[in-house]
Order: C-alpha cells, then structure tokens, then sequence
C-alpha cells in the first residue's frame, strides 16, 4: 500500500506497517495534502532523530456511517494518531474516549490521539487560525476587533478561539438568522467582556472599529464568478483580510481585498499550522512548519 494513495476500511484488514502510523479521515478525502506536509516534516525530523524514520501518514476515504468501525480498527491496528476532516469532526465527538476541554467548547474535533482505552480528541483549527493571522497578518487576536463570516462548523472553532484569546470585539455575520441566533447563544457563555453581535453579511455594521479583521468562514465566493460573501469597500482604514480557503488560492474576497489595497491572506498557513499542532501533539516534538508549507505549496502546485 502506498502511503500517497487513498485507502478505505478494507485495507485496515490485516493492516501491517514496520512504524508509528498516522492518517487522515475524510470523505472525500482524494484532495488532501495532509498525508504530503506530514510526511515531509516526518522526513525532516527523522533527518536529527532517527526514532522519525519509520513514521508514516496515510490516508483514508471514510463515509461517515463507517466511522465507529474505523476508529475502532484504527485503534486495534495501533496507529498513534489520526486528523479528521470534513464531514467528520463533529461526528467523533460522541465517539471519543476523552476530549480536550478546548475541543468540547468547540464542539468539534480534528486530531485524535491514541490513548491505552481509546481515543483523546483535540481540535487545533483554531491554533493554526491564530498563528496564520500572526505569521500573515500580523495580527494578534487578544484585543482584535474581528467580524468573522458564517456560522458553521469552522466559524464556531473560529469564535471559540477569538473568545478565549479575549478578542476585543467579535461581529459574526451570517445570512440565516436562526443559524446565526443559535451559534451566538452558544457563544455567550465563553464572551466575558467582549463585544458579541450578530448581523446579515448584506448590511454590515455601520460603525465598525478601525483596524479590523474580516475571516472568512464561509465557502461564498468559493467558484468564479460568485460574489464576495461581505462588500469589504465598508470597512473601516486599517482593515485586514482572512480567507479560510486555500484552493482556489484567491477567492473572490481575496480579489476584492487586493483591488481595495487591504492586507489579506488565504488559509494555506492556517491548514499547515493547524497540521504543526497535530503533529507536535502525535509526537511530542518540535516540528518544522516551514517544511510543511513548502510541501503543501507543492502538491498544489503553487511552487515548483
């Protein structure tokens, strides 16, 4: 079995790797690159320790009905670690021996360590989301005043992470009110003193502080030719630009941040930070994201 290939439960009969194996859960899951930067950074680690030589991440195409039976497996097979993607995050939830406090605000988690009785569930989106916005942006979400789009799965992760690094203000906006309603109510309890509003994408805020940083969490604006999910010519001087989406590399909000002259950035650095997490947790070691992102970058294609 190659580990660039895509593997199914079937292959987890009889399942047999000389090393620490590591996968990524998804469906579908052809697309990802996860199984390229872990790799790489695995290389580059067993490069100074040679404990890293035999690690190796696979891949995983998993319908979501299969995914009990497959964490079982996994676990009786021995691998040590697992990320989840879409649609799985939330469904693990309830499948997970133990949660990490963070995870369980969130409600959602994407990396699974293994532990003598089952799985421990992490979720590091909003780890790498915080760290893109730093390594990009230079921005520092404790104080930000961030209007985040969408009120799904990555927006919650998202809000939970402003919330608890005590952003200053946080304005989500989301076009289906009972949606929107639902995620702030949630939200409130972790607020403290911070600002919590909702509002329709349509009508952006009228006043909105200077400096601001607009996060896309929506996949609006995602083909060509559709809308931008926000009319960013709104924003307040000394705006900033965030699209969770790295493939295409820029969206239509991305196309209007440049036209407008706002500092943006895609969310290619988010899924290799995030990925760095995970793996610093799998291993307990440091772990070289620039290798990632190099590795990443190629297998998209955006560097030769």
């Amino acid at each position: 079995m190659e580990n660039d290939g895509v593997l199914t439960l079937a292959d987890l009969d009889g399942w047999s790797h000389p090393g620490p194996a590591l996968a990524v859960l998804g469906h579908p899951i052809k697309h990802s690159v996860s199984p390229a930067m872990h790799n790489a950074a695995l290389a580059a680690m067993a490069a100074h320790d040679a404990r890293f030589a035999p690690w190796k991440y696979f891949r995983f195409d998993m319908p979501p009905a299969q995914l009990p039976a497959a964490l079982a497996q996994l676990h009786a097979a021995g691998f040590l670690g697992l990320n989840l993607t879409v649609p799985h995050k939330v469904l693990a939830v309830g499948l997970v021996a133990e949660i990490d406090p963070a995870a369980r605000a969130i409600g959602a988690v994407n990396t699974l360590r293994r532990t003598a009785t089952g799985w421990k569930g992490f979720n590091t989106d909003g780890y790498g989301l915080a760290t893109a916005l730093k390594t990009d942006l230079a921005l520092d979400l404790a104080g930000a005043h961030v209007v985040l789009l969408g009120a799904g799965g990555a927006a919650r992760g998202a809000a939970v992470e402003c919330l608890q690094r005590r952003c200053a203000s946080l304005r989500i906006g989301n076009r289906t009110r009972a949606n929107l309603d639902t995620l702030l109510a949630a939200l409130r309890p972790l607020a403290g003193d911070t600002v919590l509003e909702g509002f329709d994408p349509t009508e952006p805020p009228a006043a909105m502080p200077a400096g601001v940083v607009v996060v896309n969490a929506t996949s609006a604006g995602l083909q060509p030719g559709e809308p931008a999910p926000m009319d960013l010519r709104r924003l307040p001087p000394g705006a900033k630009v965030y699209d969770m989406v790295y493939n295409p590399p820029q969206t239509s909000l991305l196309r209007d941040a440049a036209t407008l002259g706002l500092p943006h950035a895609n969310g290619l650095s988010m899924l290799v930070h995030q990925g760095a997490r995970a793996l610093e947790i799998w291993t307990g070691a440091a772990v070289p994201a620039a290798v990632m992102d190099l590795a990443a970058r190629t297998a998209l294609g955006l560097r030769a």
